[in-house]
């Protein structure tokens, strides 16, 4: 009764256009007045100091300090440069412009950690170019879709502090668990833009001169770095992924203002108060989000779950496809970081009674719920390549039916071939 109070309350608020996070507060509030011994004033007290404690992690802090200096980044003229080093790699092949866009996201996602920033930053200069070349834009925009949201999978990942906090496990391990994956995924965007490219008929770029291209990774170099700074400070214990955070911040902010110089103040400012209103959104569902999942906890929701889920089936590949199902559907509905808040609290306790490794788990849920950012209704990285092509929603939606199947037929790999996510891990002694 109690669920099934919170769940209607929930949707109900989110039919009427109530922002998640108030939607989740407010449906929290009414499972707490159904709760036996519960008043008004204790469950006013009890949000009050859940949502404080949900928010009181250090760790946390790497949350706004990724997403200003992913913005700086973007900026401060990081993304022409990385896009002419893929090109001197890979323009020269035939749909090169294509593996360039790819190719360029994910050096680009190396530095974001956020979808919308790596779509955004990269669409930007690639799709205008594609345009001219002929490419067919609905396949490009979502092709562009696709490779913006390889932006939480391949670390820095945002999405992955937030899982670490949540479920308790090394921020480090997940970031290395979370390289497999991309390069599978950007290896297959790659492969279905020459399978295009050959159907087609698109022409080949210039080629670029081997003598030519330690000038283009010259220019390229210092936004490179930036990954390599943050995961070999963390890796080599110089400092913690919260300070990882602040580095990456400095180290933009440098490039952008005294090397790139494309880094105005008004600029900072306006990234500065884009990175307040983003980071509130964030901690402000975090803080209601513990509410709600200390009120489950306290009903044994979880482990109600859990125990009529191991009734089912104490297979742990089959609770991981119903898991997967299911998040590939959540993942239509709601936002990314939404849907891990949100779930992440009901699903950990489940996988770790099946036995399920939290890392490999986390990881795999990144990479599922990321599918959502290029799936309608709720799909944002369609929205930004929709208002960057001027192509409709329908018409990226029916091209990127390839892309998806790229991502799933990936995701269902590490499902079940767990080493693949956890070999980089182990390397390192997690």
């Amino acid at each position: 009764m109690i669920v099934t109070v919170f769940l209607g309350t929930f949707l109900a608020l989110l039919a009427l256009g109530l922002p998640i996070a108030f939607a989740l507060g407010l449906a929290g509030l009414a499972m707490a007045a159904l709760i036996p011994g519960m008043t008004p004033v204790t469950a006013v007290t009890l949000f009050a100091q859940r949502m404080f404690v949900g928010v009181d992690a250090f760790v946390l802090l790497a949350v706004p300090l990724f997403i200003l200096a992913g913005a700086l980044m973007e900026e401060g003229g990081t993304a022409i440069r990385l896009v002419n080093f893929a090109s001197a790699l890979v323009g020269r092949v035939r749909g090169g412009l294509a593996m360039v866009m790819v190719l360029t996201s994910m050096f680009f996602a190396g530095i974001t950690g956020s979808a919308v920033a790596d779509t955004v930053a990269v669409g930007s200069v690639m799709l205008p170019a594609m345009k001219r070349k002929g490419y067919r834009m609905p396949w490009a925009a979502a092709m562009q879709a696709g490779a913006g949201a390889l932006g939480p999978i391949i670390p820095p990942s945002i999405l992955m502090v937030i899982y670490a906090v949540i479920a308790n496990v090394s921020v480090a391990s997940l970031f290395l668990g979370g390289f497999v994956p991309g390069i599978l995924i950007g290896l297959g965007f790659m492969g279905l833009a020459a399978i295009e490219a050959r159907r087609r008929g698109y022409a080949r770029e210039a080629a670029v001169a081997f003598r030519d291209l330690p000038a283009h990774f010259w220019h390229a170099i210092l936004p490179l770095l930036m990954p390599l700074i943050i995961l070999g400070g963390i890796l080599s214990g110089v400092f913690t992924p919260t300070e990882s955070a602040a580095v990456a911040v400095a180290y933009a902010l440098f490039i952008g203002v005294s090397v790139y110089r494309e880094l105005t103040m008004r600029k900072v400012a306006r990234i500065l108060a884009l990175t307040g209103l983003g980071t509130a959104r964030v901690m402000f569902l975090i803080a209601t989000a513990n509410f709600v999942g200390f009120l489950l906890a306290h009903q044994r929701v979880p482990q109600n779950l859990a125990d009529a889920l191991l009734a089912l089936t104490h297979e742990p590949w089959i609770i991981l496809l119903i898991m997967n199902v299911f998040l590939l559907i959540v993942g239509c509905f709601l936002e990314v970081s939404a849907a891990l808040i949100i779930l992440g609290p009901v699903l950990i306790p489940e996988i770790a009674t099946a036995g399920i490794d939290p890392v490999h788990f986390g990881v795999v849920l990144v990479v599922n719920l990321c599918i959502g950012t290029i799936t309608p209704p709720v799909g944002i990285c369609l929205y930004a390549v929709n208002a960057i092509s001027g192509e409709s929603i329908l018409a990226i939606g029916r091209a990127s039916l390839p892309v998806i199947a790229v991502m799933i037929a990936v995701l269902t790999f590490i499902t079940y071939v767990p080493a693949s996510i956890l070999v980089v891990p182990r390397l390192f002694g997690y």
